[in-house]
């Protein structure tokens, strides 16, 4: 189907092309046989290539005469031509689905710091759904015709169609402006193809990326992925838990960040509070009597994580906090911060 396209896309250029090649030896032809001013040949090329039927400019010779109906039996033969081809290629639904593609492509470039999730499969569709509940500018890659159907029956997603494996079609998701990059292709070896590309297009993009299989994961990270998550694994994980400590798992998954309007853990970025708490501790920011949430986490700028950290702790630049409390609480940290 993709060479169709670009076959009926080239033949569609290809008669344009030759059109103008005509109106080119048309108006060169009334300068050099009918003696024609530039402006006189080019008038009398355009009304006899589109048969209007206007006089002739200035009386015609009979060499001249012999040219014209040269340029009348080309042009029927040209526009003949030109009509099969938009015929075909609207036929074919082309048209209409690269007039849509180039507005959806217009929107994807307009995004700054949004996510590129590649794969639209079950771990893609639960990536989108978290993102979503967020309101975070999200792009999805995707090749698989049938759920990129699925995804154009979902609405106002945007998507770009391709083999994520591909450069070009990264840069399409707008990879150079991407703060995340989220990979959930089947293939280990296409998940490390993707990290590869994305971290050399975009060195401070976040990369998440599945695995399948255990010796998948040090290569990924190896690779530039931030985070490898084993679904499967996870999982397994997940259900054991559930009979070891259920009491504690049931609690943890009651803390919902479904969305902001539920939401029960935040976290906050150092840089986005005002510039006096900068370098001052967690006791000076006072998040207790302010909001209500409770500080229960603190992540370094080299990437390491203090549970319940000291009230001392100094908020150094590129550090996070993690805080918990009632959705409530939440939403009056968020409109503070």
């Amino acid at each position: 189907m993709a060479f169709k396209s670009g076959f009926i896309k080239s033949r569609f250029y290809t008669a344009l092309g030759l059109l103008f090649l005509l109106i080119f030896i048309g108006t060169t032809g009334f300068i050099l046989i009918a003696d024609y001013e530039w402006v006189n040949a080019l008038y009398m090329t355009v009304i006899t290539i589109s048969t209007v039927g206007f006089k002739e400019v200035e009386p015609l010779d009979s060499e001249s005469k012999i040219f014209t109906i040269f340029l009348i039996i080309t042009s029927i033969t040209l526009f003949g031509y030109i009509i099969s081809v938009i015929t075909d290629y609207i036929a074919n639904n082309k048209f209409i689905e690269e007039l849509k593609m180039k507005q959806v492509q217009k929107r994807i470039q307009k995004l700054e710091n949004h996510t590129i999730v590649c794969g639209f499969g079950r771990n893609g569709k639960q990536a989108m759904a978290k993102l979503g509940s967020y309101n975070k500018g999200c792009v999805i890659v995707e090749s698989n015709p049938d759920l990129i159907e699925e995804i154009e029956l979902q609405g106002d997603m945007l998507y770009v169609r391709g083999d994520a494996t591909n450069d070009e079609v990264l840069m399409a998701a707008g990879i150079d402006r991407a703060a995340s990059l989220i990979t959930t292709l089947p293939s280990d070896a296409d998940n490390l193809y993707v990290v590869l590309s994305a971290r050399q297009l975009n060195d401070s993009c976040i990369i998440v990326s599945r695995a399948s299989i255990d010796t998948s994961y040090k290569k990924l990270k190896v690779a530039g992925a931030d985070n490898v998550i084993m679904p499967d694994k996870l999982g397994g994980a997940h259900m054991a838990s559930l009979v070891v400590t259920p009491d504690i798992i049931e609690f943890i998954d009651r803390l919902s960040i479904e969305g902001e309007s539920s939401s029960n853990i935040e976290e906050l970025v150092i840089e986005n509070l005002p510039e006096e708490y900068t370098n001052k501790s967690i006791l000076d920011l006072d998040l207790r009597k302010r909001t209500g949430c409770t500080v229960i986490g603190f992540k370094t700028p080299d990437k390491e994580y203090m549970i319940n950290p000291d009230a001392s702790t100094i908020l150094v630049p590129k550090s996070k906090l993690i805080v918990i409390g009632r959705p409530e609480e939440i939403q009056k940290l968020n409109k503070l911060f």
